[in-house]
């Protein structure tokens, strides 16, 4: 039996090329014989919904096509869904960062993707729960966290990677870098801390940086957790810096683990949480790894 191939498509992300590529992309997979249907995303959540909706028809493939945000909408309804038979996900990267297909070094050229699909390389990679929402790549809070939200998506559409780092430096020279009071529960470390930002990350790749996280693993079974603790600036401009080595996990101001699960309060104010480079919602959060909990296609 031929299989059935979904694209949900967020049309906003990246550049014009991205409907071409898919244009093309499903004309060889037409000719190979497979069924294809397009799903384009005028809002949020219409992924997630498509998603829900595509495992009850029994799609066997659906690709997401767009950036961080849409795949992680698209996991979050194949997560949801309650069939026994999930699809499998490929992801047809275009969006400004793109953390997760970059660290499994997807491929974006049409060609090397249709060979993708007709070979049909499938592993089940761990997926991120914070409390009932779901994470691909990262869950994270503090300082810069809101950048990616905040970027405005024309600004994004035309100056892709570099909108970030200028709503970065925006974000830094408005902030005074003041700590947040968190209390940090796991098995492995337990504390109350004045932290400048926290990340609960499942790949290693984070924002473009691909050493923030370094032992990250989709395949351990595991999340890493940093926290960067409360500094000077000049404490604060060497951990940064070392984080293109994956040198800043050795500082002492910067707390590095794995855990199975781990939950972060705050002390005091409204802490916002960006998941996968979208706001979602606030601290309390209880972060937990679903090992293999997702088929992907590499």
């Amino acid at each position: 039996m031929m299989k059935k191939i979904k694209f949900i498509i967020n049309p906003s992300s990246g550049r014009q090329t991205m409907e071409k590529r898919i244009d093309a992309l499903c004309i060889l997979l037409l000719d190979e014989g497979y069924i294809v249907s397009k799903y384009f995303t005028q809002k949020k959540n219409d992924a997630t919904s498509e998603a829900i909706k595509s495992s009850r028809e029994g799609i066997d493939i659906i690709v997401a096509c767009g950036g961080d945000g849409t795949v992680n909408e698209v996991v979050k309804g194949i997560m949801l869904s309650e069939e026994s038979e999930k699809p499998a996900l490929a992801i047809l990267a275009s969006g400004t960062v793109n953390d997760f297909a970059n660290y499994l070094d997807l491929p974006r050229n049409v060609n090397s993707f249709f060979d993708m699909i007709k070979k049909g390389n499938t592993i089940n990679v761990d997926i991120g729960k914070v409390n009932d929402d779901y994470f691909v790549n990262v869950a994270a809070a503090g300082l810069l966290t809101n950048v990616a939200y905040q970027a405005q998506p024309d600004v994004k559409a035309i100056l892709g990677r570099m909108a970030y780092y200028f709503e970065g430096i925006k974000e830094l020279t408005t902030q005074n870098l003041e700590p947040i009071k968190v209390k940090i529960y796991s098995e492995e470390y337990t504390n109350e801390e004045e932290i400048l930002l926290f990340l609960i990350s499942n790949s290693s790749s984070i924002g473009g940086f691909k050493k923030l996280a370094p032992e990250a693993d989709v395949l351990d079974g595991l999340l890493d957790v940093v926290v960067i603790k409360k500094s000077a600036v000049t404490d604060l401009a060497n951990i940064f810096i070392n984080v293109l080595t994956g040198e800043h996990i050795n500082h002492p101001n910067v707390i590095y683990y794995k855990t199975k699960s781990v939950l972060i309060e705050p002390v005091s104010t409204d802490v916002p949480i960006d998941i996968d480079g979208e706001f979602g919602g606030n601290l309390p959060a209880k972060f937990q790894v679903i090992p293999k909990g997702l088929k992907i296609l590499i």
